[in-house]
């Protein structure tokens, strides 16, 4: 078999070529990137499950452990604490501890052209315009817990602009997220007012000093899958949020980055066994709508039912149209 070209250290990646060496693939692993900071994930039922049933057990053993989830979604609605098991991980981490793994797993000499290269990211030419539906922002931060606060639940809240999540990560540490139905001028001061105007809050002893805003709206490659061809010897496959991106509400958005690199692999392991590339291309672009058109359904369906400024309805318009609208240039201003 030809090798297989992983371009990139993320989770969708590391995961991809995982499978593949399982399977006997020869693969060429690209060199470990430089750290980023670390990148808290809140990993729940789903992704647990998946990590455990391809990894196996010992990636979370000293993760942050949550037991519950406290959720008031809407106006008038009063908060529901419920059992929900889940581990909060460094997202940096956690891809190291892949490539540990991966690296010391036996593997052939990967020598010789690669059939297919796997990535999360652009590999040359000119950057790819994502269809991407909306025009929101997720604000983070990070803050400290009040003494004697519940350290083993994390909070969703509303307010009429945007949601507010509270995730415990441990030492009395907090990770503030909100999102906003557009660009932030001054991220700090809008994450303290939905801070104040919503009741989760109250568990913190001050806002977060520092606050990024991220765009956040879902969006999806226009071509994850390329054949390989003359003009392109090795076949491409996007894995992860450089494929498809969830909304942050989801808590899905791990998940759904694995089964990219599930599904990738399988499309190289069947083309290995002479299943037409083209036809592979097309199935693994078509699951990828599939999923993109039914995530896009979930969040119209919360949000209409949180939310009724014009702001939020331009969002819920853009969902509607679904992945026919390319993203479109963003707009001059954006939330006070």
């Amino acid at each position: 078999m030809s090798p297989v070209t992983i371009a990139g250290s993320g989770l969708a990646e590391l995961t991809c070529a995982w499978l593949l060496v399982g399977r006997g693939h020869r693969i060429q692993l690209a060199a470990s990137e430089p750290g980023a900071g670390t990148r808290p994930l809140l990993l729940t039922g789903p992704t647990l499950e998946l990590l455990r049933s391809v990894w196996g057990a010992g990636l979370l053993d000293d993760a942050w452990e949550l037991t519950h989830r406290r959720v008031r979604w809407g106006a008038g609605v009063r908060s529901a604490r419920f059992a929900q098991a889940g581990r909060v991980v460094d997202g940096a981490v956690l891809a190291a501890r892949m490539r540990e793994r991966l690296e010391a797993w036996p593997t052939p000499d990967a020598g010789g052209p690669a059939r297919w290269t796997v990535t999360a990211q652009v590999v040359g030419g000119a950057p790819v315009a994502h269809h991407t539906l909306g025009r929101r922002r997720l604000l983070a931060g990070t803050a400290p817990l009040r003494a004697g606060r519940d350290e083993r639940t994390a909070v969703l809240d509303t307010t009429g602009l945007g949601w507010v999540q509270l995730t415990p990560l441990g030492a009395g540490d907090c990770l503030v997220q909100a999102m906003v139905p557009g660009p932030a001028e001054d991220p700090a001061g809008l994450l303290a007012r939905l801070l104040t105007e919503s009741a989760a809050g109250d568990v913190l002893r001050r806002p977060p000093d520092t606050v990024a805003a991220i765009p956040a709206a879902p969006r999806l490659h226009p071509a994850p899958a390329l054949t390989p061809t003359d003009e392109l010897p090795h076949g491409l496959l996007t894995v992860g949020a450089g494929a498809i991106r969830y909304d942050p509400l989801s808590g899905t958005g791990t998940a759904q980055a694995l089964r990219t690199a599930v599904l990738a692999a399988a499309v190289i392991d069947a083309d290995a066994g002479g299943t037409p590339a083209a036809a592979l291309c097309r199935h693994y672009t078509a699951r990828l709508r599939a999923a993109f058109n039914e995530h896009l359904a979930t969040c119209s369906e919360l949000y209409a039912s949180a939310f009724a400024s014009r702001a939020w309805q331009d969002e819920l318009d853009a969902a509607r149209l679904g992945p026919r609208t390319a993203g479109r240039p963003e707009g001059v201003g954006g939330v006070p």
